[in-house]
C-alpha cells in the first residue's frame, strides 16, 4: 500500500515512439525507503518508464507527478567512456556539477571503492565502473536512485554485492530505490515490490504473490527456478486479483517538459 503522498505518481501513462506505443495505461507510485522492481522481456518498456519518470520523455497520455524539490539520482543502462580520453574518476563525479575532494570521497567511501580518485575511469573494472557511477548518483543526495539494469556485464559476485550495496543505501539515506533487472534469482528477495512491466504492468505486488501469478509465470516459466526462460506473453488475461493496482491521490504536478533532475 502506497502512501498518499508518494515521491512519484504515474495515472494512465503511456509512450509512443513514432506511431507505435510502447507503453500504455501504466498506473505507478514509489514512497520514501522502497525498492521497486521492473522486470519483463525485452522491448517491453521497461527503459521508456524510467525515461518517462525522468522526464525525458514525454508521454503521449496520461501524466507524472513528482513530489516537489525531488532529487533524482539516475545510473544508466549503458555509458561508454572512450579509452583514448583521459578521464579520471574525481574528474567525472564533479560533472556536470563540481563537487569538493572532500565529498568525491566520502561518495566512493561509501559505495566501497574508496581508492580509485586517481584512476581513469576507461581501466576500471565492470564492478568499479558500476560503483563509480552510483557513487555519482548519490552526490546529489537523492531522494530516489533510478537504475536501468545496473548490474548488466557483472558476475554473480557481483551482481550480489551490488544489491547488498543497494541495500546499504537504502538503509543509510532513506531513499527510494526504482530498479530495472533481469536478476531475478535475486530480485526476489531483494525488492519490496515487484513489476512485471510488458507495455503495460501485467502484474504487480510483494514478490511472492507476484511469484505466484499466471501473468509472471506466462513471462518467465517456472521450470529453470525464475530464470529468464520463456520471454513469451499472451495479452489475453485479465490482471490477477492478488496484485497490488493501487491508485494513490495525487501530488504536486510537475509539467513533463519542464521536469528535470538535479
Amino acid at each position: 500500500m502506497t502512501s498518499p503522498h508518494p515521491l512519484i505518481e504515474a495515472q494512465g501513462l503511456a509512450v509512443a515512439y513514432r506511431g507505435r506505443q510502447v507503453l500504455g495505461g501504466v498506473d505507478f507510485a514509489i514512497d520514501r525507503g522502497e525498492i521497486v522492481t521492473v522486470v519483463g522481456p525485452n522491448g517491453s518498456g521497461k527503459s521508456t518508464l524510467l525515461r518517462a519518470l525522468l522526464g525525458v520523455v514525454t508521454p503521449s497520455a496520461g501524466r507524472v507527478r513528482r513530489a516537489r524539490g525531488l532529487r533524482i539520482g539516475y545510473v544508466p543502462q549503458r555509458l561508454h567512456i572512450d579509452a583514448a580520453l583521459p578521464l579520471p574518476v574525481r574528474r567525472f563525479l564533479s560533472l556536470p556539477v563540481r563537487q569538493s575532494p572532500a565529498r568525491i570521497a566520502t561518495a566512493l567511501a561509501q559505495v566501497g571503492v574508496p581508492d580509485i580518485a586517481g584512476q581513469d575511469m576507461a581501466t576500471l573494472s565492470g564492478g568499479q565502473f558500476q560503483r563509480a557511477l552510483l557513487a555519482r548518483a548519490l552526490l546529489s543526495d537523492p531522494d530516489i536512485l533510478m537504475l536501468d539494469e545496473p548490474t548488466q556485464g557483472l558476475d554473480q559476485p557481483g551482481v550480489a554485492a551490488f544489491y547488498k550495496l543497494i541495500e546499504e543505501v537504502r538503509q543509510t539515506l532513506d531513499c527510494a530505490v526504482l530498479l530495472v533487472s533481469h536478476d531475478l534469482h535475486v530480485v526476489m528477495s531483494a525488492a519490496d515490490r515487484v513489476i512485471c512491466l510488458n507495455g503495460h504492468i501485467c502484474c504487480q505486488g510483494a514478490p511472492k504473490v507476484v511469484a505466484r501469478a499466471p501473468e509472471y509465470r506466462a513471462l518467465f516459466g517456472m521450470g529453470t527456478g525464475g530464470a529468464l526462460a520463456l520471454y513469451q506473453h499472451e495479452h489475453d488475461h485479465s490482471h490477477d486479483e492478488n496484485c497490488d493496482r493501487d491508485h494513490p491521490a495525487p501530488v504536486e504536478e510537475i509539467d513533463q517538459e519542464k521536469a528535470s533532475t538535479r
